[in-house]
């Protein structure tokens, strides 16, 4: 294999791994405004998110094992292609239902970049240091949600929602040119039969059958699905409730994120010392925590947004110590369907997020209660599979030295 620039190839992937995250925050703020613009209601206007992680969990069970077969290079070309395809039709939309399918345009091929960008990480770089590169993509990839919001305020402020996803279609255009100057395929170990249906079936039996990788599913989904809690209801009660302007609410959100970085940053100083089941735990216990925390304010109630954004922040701190180990955990072991074990994990995740994400929807009731019963709860299921499956602090020893 070509001998790539650690930062340059790190850089690159990092972009491709921050598609998902960017094209959900940059334009987060302006659903509100969305809504009022189409003249809808909001679990209507919730399907552009909803729709949006549903299919891209969906499209996930595909690329992976095709990556396995065909190499990651031409199959992530063609799905940053779609990716921009949809993010033009987003720009252009007429109606709520033309926006709603350039939304699921734009997860059908956005996804691509996601899971394979994990799958090239464990290609280029091996299973001793993928956990370690993993986390340090996280903190830079967490620039994205950061930022995203932050900018999506001020472009929605400005020049409008559709701003938004013109700059999505620039980013997209990035990533092409990225992917074709500077990515060489990096898939050695091909399938020759991996997206045969039997074979398929056979590959996702074999990753389910196995505890840890179940174990790891199972946290990386329930936490995952914990944030998107967040994400799905703090646009509309921040803004609707609490009187945010798009782009206060973009700072609010970005405070969150910043415990992310903060959490991928330790779990990635910690990765050469301690094993990574117990990175996972930490983390999950963490977030378990900080979820209950959040649900028991608002059952009191408190409103008001520190009520919210504190605990919200540690969870994610949490996050960033659980997602990036349970990931690696998750995927190292089976180097010759590494695409397919990426992808049932990213399609797993998604598609229980997309449920939260509707049912928070569904039950918005100007309170902030049904997002931190969605946060709470996740958090909580994640911790319980992480003690039942991955980790289980009595069973081991209490340091690795």
């Amino acid at each position: 294999m070509k001998k790539y620039n650690t930062l340059t190839i790190t850089v690159l992937l990092t972009f491709l791994t921050a598609l998902g995250p960017i094209t959900t925050g940059l334009y987060l703020p302006s659903l509100p405004t969305i809504q009022a613009y189409f003249n809808t209601d909001v679990p209507t206007t919730q399907l552009t998110l909803s729709l949006y992680l549903m299919v891209f969990a969906i499209a996930q069970l595909f690329y992976g094992p095709l990556s396995d077969q065909y190499g990651r290079k031409p199959i992530v070309l063609i799905g940053t292609v779609i990716y921009i395809l949809g993010s033009i039709v987003c720009v252009i939309a007429q109606d709520i239902e033309m926006l709603i399918a350039g939304r699921a345009v734009q997860a059908l091929g956005g996804c691509a970049g996601l899971v394979l960008a994990r799958s090239m990480v464990r290609d280029i770089f091996g299973p001793d240091k993928t956990a370690k590169i993993l986390s340090y993509m996280g903190t830079a990839m967490a620039l994205a949600p950061a930022l995203g919001p932050v900018i999506g305020g001020y472009l929605t402020i400005t020049f409008g929602w559709q701003a938004n996803f013109m700059i999505l279609v620039i980013y997209g255009i990035l990533c092409l040119l990225g992917i074709t100057l500077m990515l060489q395929e990096t898939n050695l170990n091909k399938t020759s039969n991996a997206i045969h249906p039997i074979k398929l079936l056979n590959n996702y039996k074999t990753l389910l059958k196995d505890r840890t990788y179940l174990g790891y599913l199972l946290v990386m989904s329930f936490s995952f699905s914990g944030m998107v809690s967040f994400v799905s209801g703090s646009a509309f009660f921040f803004i609707k409730v609490l009187k945010l302007q798009p782009d206060q609410f973009g700072y609010y959100f970005a405070i969150t994120i910043a415990g992310y970085m903060v959490g991928t940053q330790i779990g990635g100083r910690m990765a050469d010392k301690t094993e990574v089941p117990r990175i996972v735990y930490y983390g999950a216990l963490i977030s378990a925590f900080s979820g209950l925390l959040i649900l028991a304010l608002a059952l009191i109630p408190v409103n008001h947004a520190a009520a919210i954004l504190l605990p919200m922040t540690l969870y994610m701190i949490g996050l960033g110590l659980t997602f990036p180990s349970a990931l690696a955990g998750g995927i190292t072991p089976f180097p010759t369907i590494v695409g397919t074990a990426s992808s049932l994990a990213g399609f797993s995740q998604n598609i229980l997020a997309a449920l939260v994400s509707l049912w928070i929807a569904s039950n918005f009731n100007m309170t902030q209660v049904p997002m931190a019963i969605g946060i709470a709860a996740m958090a909580v299921l994640s911790l319980v599979s992480c003690h039942t499956l991955v980790y289980q602090p009595r069973k081991l020893p209490s340091s690795t030295g």
